[in-house]
């Protein structure tokens, strides 16, 4: 396997791109070019870099994409023991022997030249700095959900897969699936009337939330390349509950249970309803209380504040604007951390509400469909079976998100989950995040001027902080 050593010293990101302008990914070139019918010529496999988790969600989209394009080069910034002995890591490595191997995605993008389409597969914190960097060069990117960390850096992705003329893909695979065709051809079909509120939870977070940052500073494990990690975040010292696993839980690092989930839960309701921007959010938080002991040795209480992690549980409402007549103002409900919607009326009392899932309520009756689910009903079940399904109008997709989005670059198709629609819905998904740090507060949202019209202190809440040398 060949592996690349990682230089100790480089420039800014900033002025690394700027050197890199003139080197840009090249195109690829379609097969009729260079061939008759059958010929596979060398530019039709799309080259595609991963970076990130090489053991988390990297796997997976790594596999896929292996499976249609060469995958070139694998980036990982922890080499350590732990990492090391992760078999899905360690099969990744086995699979795709051929993968130049790096630590440093500045070095992975300036030395290797034949790099068409970069995946990036890290903590939330970092999405934002390595696709920017990456389509600045004319890099494709597939970027995992949510698609950044923050509002503006969402904003700014968009922007810049229009400017740099890209093909991009956010990872929320249901938007490749049949479910989310099967809810819009039935919604056009008058299934259940217009529809003016939706219900969306998720079972998440599987992970402790709602705590004080760690006090301890335990070693940083061999092999493991702790500023990197970091990137554009405040430095803070290494720490388990930030990494491998838990990071989450912690704004520095992660977007929470809704920024984890909504962009798969919301996206049939976001897409079918056409929802766009949102004219009001309001967040409801939980709050973790711990013991404590006064100076007058009594035993009391307090209340956890949420400064650095996430809530143990959230309730957002968000409110839309009619989009037409057939498409009214729509209220939409966010549920995670063991609070649902209340049970449907029409449900029939020995069926349980999925763990994560979505409850749409037309005029004329309600729809429920489980999160990664092909299957949605109309309830009660009487009224799905009664029900004639109309015919299958809306293209599908064959094979995965990944190859979709391979498909795209080869300008075959057209990306379903393009920066043009995940921009916007993951800007939409973590409003909700800024309304945490006001709980009860309706936040009044203009999403054209990217500003709320009611909260300067809530203005300052969508922009991402960013650590000397790793501004956008």
């Amino acid at each position: 396997m060949n592996e690349e050593k990682d230089s100790s010293t480089l420039l800014s990101r900033r002025t690394f791109v700027g050197s890199m302008a003139a080197a840009a990914g090249i195109m690829v070139v379609p097969r009729h070019v260079l061939g008759g019918p059958g010929f596979q010529a060398p530019s039709d496999r799309v080259r595609v870099a991963t970076v990130g988790y090489i053991n988390g969600m990297g796997t997976s989209n790594t596999n896929a994409v292996g499976k249609v394009a060469d995958v070139v080069a694998l980036c990982d910034c922890d080499d350590s023991a732990a990492a090391l002995k992760n078999a899905a890591r360690t099969k990744i490595f086995e699979t795709f022997p051929k993968a130049v191997r790096y630590k440093d995605y500045r070095v992975m993008l300036e030395k290797q030249k034949d790099i068409d389409g970069v995946i990036v597969a890290t903590p939330d914190h970092a999405h934002a700095v390595i696709a920017m960097a990456a389509m600045q060069l004319g890099k494709h990117v597939y970027v995992q959900k949510p698609l950044t960390r923050t509002v503006s850096e969402a904003r700014a992705l968009t922007e810049a897969a229009r400017k740099y003329k890209v093909i991009t893909q956010m990872g929320n695979q249901g938007r490749s699936g049949e479910g989310v065709r099967l809810i819009q051809e039935w919604l056009e079909d008058g299934a259940i009337g217009k529809v003016h509120e939706v219900h969306c939870w998720t079972n998440r977070p599987i992970w402790p939330q709602g705590m004080q940052r760690p006090t301890d500073t335990p070693p940083v494990p061999d092999g493991l390349d702790w500023d990197m990690w970091i990137g554009p975040s405040p430095m803070r010292p290494y720490h388990p509950a930030y990494h491998p696993f838990s990071w989450r839980a912690w704004q520095d690092f992660g977007a929470g249970a809704l920024g984890d989930m909504a962009c798969h839960v919301m996206d049939a309701a976001y897409s079918t309803l056409q929802l766009g921007y949102p004219t009001s959010v309001t967040t409801y938080v939980a709050y973790n209380v711990v013991p404590v002991v006064r100076p007058d040795g009594t035993s009391g209480s307090r209340r956890i504040q949420y400064n650095d992690s996430f809530p143990p549980s959230t309730l957002v409402h968000y409110t839309f604007p009619a989009r037409s007549k057939k498409l009214p103002a729509v209220k939409l409900h966010w549920y995670d951390g063991g609070l649902l919607p209340e049970r449907p009326e029409e449900l029939e009392p020995d069926r349980r509400l999925p763990e994560s899932g979505t409850i749409f309520v037309g005029e004329k009756g309600k729809i429920i469909c489980e999160t990664y689910s092909e299957s949605p009903r109309l309830i009660p079940e009487s009224r799905m079976q009664a029900y004639k399904r109309p015919k299958k109008t809306i293209p599908r997709i064959a094979g995965s998100h990944e190859q979709n989005w391979i498909e795209a670059i080869q300008g075959k198709t057209k990306a379903t989950s393009h920066f043009d629609y995940s921009g916007p819905f993951t800007e939409t998904v973590l409003l909700g995040n800024v309304g945490m740090l006001f709980p009860g507060t309706k936040l009044l949202w203009d999403g054209k001027a990217l500003k709320f019209t009611n909260s300067e202190d809530a203005n300052k809440a969508i922009q991402h902080s960013y650590r000397t040398g790793w501004s956008l």
